[in-house]
Order: structure tokens, then sequence, then C-alpha cells
């Protein structure tokens, strides 16, 4: 009588904490990403011992005006006599560990979500006129192009006031005038037409979205007045105000860039027209026309470096999901019948989540650097918190009588930056490594 043989037992799945060990070890293995984690390490320290401690108040002139390094002041003071170590202690936080959110009327955040879902309702209305066009690029890239002129007319009015130059404030009326009743037009035609064409097209999805995301805007735009009447209290939220752009330019950048590239086509042509149009502009174009329309405020600071993140975002999902979407299992998930939501968040976003985290750690270092030159334009981050870029900005005027009060937070930043680097380099090594 044959003995049945004993079952080998079932090999031990290994637990969450060393996953999460076995991740964070890949940076041990390389010098360079140590050597950058722990210069961010520093900084993130030292701001979450500023949330309980300080060695003086950071704002309060206790002491001389433009004192060097000393027994007392490590850092010396600045030109009004306040501590530099305690202020570069509190400028870390705002960067790296809490976002300031002022008294807002309850209408501003309306409007704010308004913004949001009109260019969702742009997203969409491209994406109909690209199929529309397709066979007509030429028609396509000529109304772009006089977008593109009437919006210069409109920057060169912010930034020249029209008692200047008559010119050219009466040909920016105009001309945005005309250009908006011929886009109004424009939307109507494109929209009985998407709907027209919906079932045969395989449309019905983008004009639902875009028929709610209209409807939300006209919702939201009337009723921001009379809810600027009601106002909403000062809070803090946790995480910084350069980590939050690079978040929201994550999240955007990566739902329009997975739609481009898995979707591609007449989606793709539309989605990458606007991203491009964006491209076209400088960056602190961008901030200051932000700025320039919104008011200073850490929200608007983090507005400014979503919108401005966006396109690189997007382009690089885009190539990611190009790449990986011709793999033989997105083949066998679109055989199981598996939606294309699924196919793009499930199979094709963790598959490129390893370049998206290196570039989104070189984004923080952008960000970063992008805060301190709009602090030191005067137009960043308000007080009374100071900023980096802020305190190098008052410290200039100074800098022939004390140099120190503008090398502390020169080297501040520079050495955040550099850390986010370094360690964005190695990551991106050993996982290249590890992938070979």
């Amino acid at each position: 009588m044959a003995v049945a043989q004993p079952t080998a037992g079932r090999v031990a799945r290994p637990s969450r904490m060393r996953k999460l060990w076995s991740n964070i070890s890949i940076v041990f293995e390389s010098r360079i990403a140590t050597v950058g984690m722990l210069l961010v390490l520093f900084w993130v320290g030292l701001g979450l011992i500023s949330l309980v401690w300080t060695p003086y108040p950071p704002n309060a002139n206790l002491f001389e005006q433009n004192l060097p390094p000393n027994s007392v002041n490590w850092l010396g003071t600045d030109n009004l006599g306040r501590d530099e170590l305690s202020r570069l202690m509190v400028g870390t936080q705002v960067i790296l560990l809490k976002t300031r959110v002022p008294e807002f009327g309850l209408g501003s955040y309306l409007i704010f979500l308004a913004v949001l879902v009109g260019f969702v309702s742009l997203i969409a209305f491209f994406m109909i006129w690209a199929r529309m066009f397709s066979r007509f690029r030429l028609l396509f890239f000529g109304i772009l192009a006089i977008a593109a002129v009437a919006l210069l007319f409109y920057l060169l009015t912010l930034f020249f006031p029209p008692i200047l130059f008559p010119v050219v404030g009466s040909l920016s009326n105009l001309l945005i005038g005309l250009l908006a009743l011929i886009f109004l037009g424009i939307m109507v035609f494109v929209y009985i037409w998407g709907w027209v064409h919906a079932g045969r097209l395989k449309l019905a999805r983008v004009m639902i979205v875009w028929t709610v995301s209209f409807i939300l805007v006209l919702v939201l735009a009337p009723a921001s007045f009379p809810g600027q009447g009601i106002t909403v209290p000062t809070y803090s939220l946790p995480i910084g105000v350069a980590i939050w752009g690079v978040i929201g330019s994550v999240i955007f950048g990566s739902l329009l860039g997975l739609n481009a590239g898995y979707r591609g086509a007449w989606v793709d042509q539309g989605t990458m027209q606007v991203l491009d149009a964006l491209i076209a502009f400088p960056v602190i174009v961008l901030y200051l026309v932000v700025i320039a329309a919104l008011g200073q405020g850490d929200l608007v600071v983090i507005l400014a470096i979503t919108i401005t993140g966006v396109p690189g975002v997007a382009r690089l999902v885009r190539s990611l999901s190009l790449d990986i979407k011709t793999r033989d299992y997105i083949r066998a998930a679109e055989t199981r019948g598996e939606s294309p939501w699924y196919i793009m968040f499930v199979e094709i976003l963790p598959n490129a989540r390893g370049p998206l985290l290196v570039d989104s750690m070189l984004r923080v270092g952008y960000a970063i650097f992008a805060i301190g030159t709009l602090g030191f334009l005067g137009i960043g981050l308000p007080p009374p918190d100071p900023d980096w870029g802020s305190m190098v900005n008052e410290a200039r005027k100074t800098i022939f009588i004390n140099q120190w009060a503008v090398i502390w937070p020169s080297l501040a930043i520079a050495s955040l930056v550099i850390g986010l680097n370094l360690f964005a380099d190695g990551l991106r090594e050993e996982l290249t490594r590890y992938q070979k």
C-alpha cells in the first residue's frame, strides 16, 4: 500500500515591514543617494525641532544689527537684529513641513474650484476639436496661433499699463473681444458636433466629462459672489508648499499623460497641444501671471508650481505609457476585457512609478529654488514666517556690511536642493541597475 508523501509546507510571505525595509535599503546601496538623504533629513529634522523650539523668537529684534557669528547668535543677526539661526529653522517649516491657509472668503475657494474644473473642460474641448480636425491640422494650429497672439497682447497689458502704451491696450481689448466671440461660437459648434457623432466615434465619455465640468463651472462661478460674505478662518495644513506643489503637478500630470499615452490619436493630440502651449511660456512668466492674478499666499504659490510642473510630468508619463502599453501583460488585460481606466492606473502607472518617483524628487528641488526666487523678488510666501528667498532679499541691502546674512540662507537653499538632486540621482542609478 502506497503511503502519501507529506506535502511541503507553504512558503511564508515576507511581512509588510520587511518589504518596506527592502525598498528603503536600496538607498543605502548608493553613496550618492545616502549623502543626499542625510542632507534632506538634516533640514527636515531642523524644521521639526523648530515646531517646538527655536533659540530665540524668529521675528523679534532682540540684538544688535548685523552681528557676525558669535557665542550667543551662532549664525549672527540680520539688518534688524533678528537671530539668523532661528529664522533659518522656521523658514524650513514653510517649505517642507506646513502650508499656511490664510483667512479667505468662501467665494475665493469656489473660484479656485471653478478654475480647476474649467481646465478639465478645456482639455475635453481640445480633445473633441482635435478629433474633428484630424485631417486639417493647418487650421487647428492656425487657430491656436491666433489664441497665442491674443494671450501675448493680454500679458503685455498686465506688465505695461495701457496709459503708457495706448496702442497695445486698444489692440489687446479689440483682439481679445473678437477672439472671445469666435471661441464661444467654436465651442457651441464643437459641442453639438461631439454629441451628434458620440455613438459612432466613441466620444460619449469625453462629452459627459465636458458637459458635467462645464455645468460645474456655470454653478461655481455665480455661487462665488454671495460666498464672499462667508469667511473661512486661518489654519495650517501638514506638508510644505514645495511638496504640495509637486504632488499637485504629479497628480494632474499623471492623469493627462496616462490618457494621452494609452489612448493616443486625437486624445493625445488635444492634450499635448494644451500642454505645449504652457511650455511655450517661460516658467518665471507663468509664476508672475498667476501671482499677479490671484495675489500672494501659500496656496497661490502651490497653484503656480502645479501649473508649471504639469506639462513636464505629463510628457514623462506619456512617454512611459507609450512604451509600457506595448507589453504582453497589457495585451492580456485588454483580452480580459478590462476598462481603460483599470489598465492605466493598475497596469501602467505602477510600472512607471520608478522614473516618476525620481522625477518628483528632482521637482521638489526645482520648487524650492522657485520659492526662493519668488521670495527674492518680493512676491513669494507672505510674512510673518520667514522664507529663505526673502531673507536673501533683505540681507542684500547690507551685503557690504554683513555678508553672513546673505551666505546662510543661500547655503540653506543650495544644500537642500543639492541633497534632493543627489538623492534622486543615486536612486535612479540603483533602480536602473536593479532593473538590468
